[in-house]
């Protein structure tokens, strides 16, 4: 599925769709023990602040990206659940890297098997706190103001743009 998949920027009426595929994504937090509180969706929150990738015709996944401290910051890439361990993801990431200029940062999960341990695999490596700019500071203590933290331990990943 992979090869056939088209990675675009996503057009306006397709935006109502990508609360379901962030919800839908979210369920496999479920076997690890990580249940998202109810409310909107990360994509719901951010809106037209951030850059915002499909893949799929129409929809089955998508990558939001915004701007932290004058650079891109991955803030979402959901895969409707179905859809999960078809390289779509990578796509998507590959995607945000090549359009990436300079540093891209990101926080996610730790440990779980699909955030921090694939993030590496894709070159991501932690980004020391002294090294956070005051927006993604702020944006840190905006998820342990949430309860974010309290579901499994966060970390701050950076990589290098592709442009």
């Amino acid at each position: 599925m992979q090869a056939e998949m088209t990675v675009r920027t996503a057009r306006e009426e397709e935006l109502a769709l990508l609360p379901e595929i962030e919800r839908s994504a979210d369920t496999l937090f479920q076997r690890l023990g990580i249940v998202f509180p109810p409310g909107p969706t990360v994509i719901e929150e951010i809106g037209a602040d951030a850059r915002v990738l499909v893949a799929g015709e129409p929809p089955i996944a998508f990558a939001a990206v915004i701007e932290l401290d004058g650079h891109p910051h991955l803030e979402q890439i959901a895969v409707a659940a179905e859809f999960t361990g078809r390289g779509i993801g990578g796509l998507l990431l590959e995607r945000v890297i090549a359009q990436a200029a300079g540093p891209l940062t990101l926080i996610t999960f730790r440990t779980v098997p699909w955030n921090g341990p694939w993030y590496a695999r894709h070159g991501f490596t932690e980004l020391p706190g002294d090294r956070w700019g005051p927006r993604l500071r702020a944006h840190w203590q905006a998820e342990i103001d949430a309860g974010l933290h309290a579901l499994g331990p966060r970390t701050v990943m950076w990589r290098r743009g592709g442009r």
